[in-house]
This record gives structure tokens, sequence and C-alpha cells, in this order.
């Protein structure tokens, strides 16, 4: 399966969330970045002081040094030496608060990593976790020392890095962040094979179209039962839930980081009801969508 297949996310309507792209002021590997968060703080101060957007691609920040939060979806995170945090395109983050901090940010594009069967593994998991608190442990050192290999070959004098060599790094650093202990998750990404990565793959392109899981089955060549298995080895629930969590997802994006009227959310996610829209979003999170927008859109834009 091909990386480039796992970020096409139909994209027929404009997104209303602002939306980051890969462009670094200056690229001499194309589709690669390895900075000082520091500097990453900088940039993003001058370009987008509410901090609020949606990626485009792949971002890993092992803060080093000082404390402060960041919010990956709705889970505010807080950070010092020893966390790792991954976001993943299509997420929304927002720095709530950088404080002190200091690390390594790398950035890449979903294409960039070289195209190995474990590679591909690791990068086709949608949304894995995005926050790890290493702490001063020996994976803390072990991860370090990978990175600090990426970044010294990423900053070989007269722009002389070599891109394989950085895909293959970059790869090797993937794999041990994989590999780190999953302590509190349900499920495991991998474990539903190429069904669920095909399965996630289809949801991205589709999930404001249809909702039904034998539409997904029909899709792929699978059945509803496979589809089912699939999911449930990997998250722990069956592939109906994993669908209705896609949409809902989004609708909480997008009531909380927009201004659209609920009706058009509703309609944007293939409602063409509101108040069907409104049962289904108290269904999967406990409350109505302007119950949900009030307190929280104050707080991720203030």
């Amino acid at each position: 399966m091909q990386v480039e297949e796992l970020n096409a996310v139909d994209r027929s309507q404009a997104d209303p969330i602002p939306r980051l792209g890969f462009n670094p002021p200056r690229q001499p590997v194309p589709g690669f970045e390895i900075i000082d968060l520091a500097t990453l703080h900088q940039r993003r101060a001058r370009r987008d002081p509410h901090g609020v957007h949606r990626v485009d691609f792949h971002t890993l920040s092992l803060i080093t040094e000082g404390s402060g939060e960041h919010m990956i979806d709705f889970v505010t995170y807080p950070c010092r030496p020893g966390t790792l945090l991954w976001v993943r395109p299509g997420q929304v983050q927002r720095y709530v608060r950088p404080g002190t901090t200091n690390g390594v940010h790398v950035l890449f594009t979903p294409s960039f990593p070289p195209h190995l069967n474990c590679a591909d593994r690791v990068i086709s998991t949608w949304y894995g976790p995005a926050c790890r608190q290493l702490g001063a442990s020996a994976d803390y050192a072990a991860l370090t020392t990978l990175i600090g290999q990426l970044r010294a070959e990423y900053d070989r004098p007269d722009e002389s890095a070599s891109p394989e060599i950085l895909r293959h790094l970059l790869a090797a650093v993937l794999l041990y962040i994989d590999r780190l202990p999953r302590d509190g998750e349900h499920g495991d990404p991998h474990a539903g094979g190429e069904v669920y990565a095909r399965f996630r793959t289809e949801l991205e392109r589709s999930y404001a179209t249809t909702r039904r899981a034998a539409d997904y089955a029909e899709r792929l060549g699978y059945t509803v039962r496979t589809l089912t298995r699939a999911c449930t080895a990997a998250t722990g629930q069956p592939v109906k839930h994993v669908i209705d969590a896609r949409v809902a997802l989004e609708a909480q994006r997008l009531l909380v980081h927009t201004d659209e009227p609920i009706a058009a959310i509703a309609r944007r996610l293939g409602f063409p009801e509101s108040t069907n829209f409104g049962k289904f979003f108290v269904r999967h999170t406990g409350t109505t969508p302007g119950a949900f927008r009030k307190p929280r859109s104050a707080e991720t834009r203030g």
C-alpha cells in the first residue's frame, strides 16, 4: 500500500479549520525538516499567534527542557523533559501554553519515509498515541540519541544531507517509538493488519458521505464481519463504532474551531437534517452540539 494513499482525504469542500501545509522557510531536503522547538515557537508567533490549525503532515516533538502545555484534538498534554508528542495529518492542535519548553521538532510529509513494510505500517496508524511521557528513562536516552543522529545528518554543512540516509534514520526513530509501551490503550492499531489500514484510508475519504458499515465493506471487497474483526483487534471497538467516532470527532472539531452554523456542519458531515445530527451528537458525546460548542470555543480561541 502506498503511503500517499493514507492522506487522501476528500477535500471537495473547503476546510473551515485553518490548514497548515508543509512549507518551511527553506527545504534543503524536500518533505523533511528538523528544528529546535524554540525556533518553531518564534515562527508560529509571527504566522499563527492563536495556534489553532489542522496539519497536513507529521510532527514529532521531543521536549528536552522547560515546561508548558499542548492541545491535540481537545486533550491538553503537560509538556516537560521526556515528553514526546506525535501529531498526525488531519489532527487539530493548539499551543495552549508553550511556556519555557524547548527540544527537537521533526516535520515530515506522509510520503517522506522510505517505502518499507515496517515504516509504512507505523505511518498507517491513523491515530496512535499523541503523547508519551518518557521521563528520564532508557527509552528517552535512546530516542534522544536516534533523533540526534537524524539532526546531525540534516545539519551537514553546505546542505549536503542525504535524503536516503534521513529517510532510513527517520524510519528507525518511528520504529523505536512504535515499540514503546502502550499503557492504558485499548487494542493494537497494527493488529487489524491490512484490512484495518485499508478501512481507515477509506474512512478518511468517505466519513462525510456514508456512515454505513456495509458501504465500506462493499467498496473494499470485504464482509462487514471481516471489518468488525479488524476494527475490534485494532481498537477494541466494532466497525460501526469506529465510523461514528470519526464523524463525532470531526463534528467536535468543526463546532469548536469554526463559526459555521450547526446546520451547515450537519450538512458538511452528511446529515440532511440538523435534528438528526443533533441526535447523533448527543448519542456519541452526551451533550448537544450547542452546549458542546460554547465553553470550549472560548477556551480554545482565548
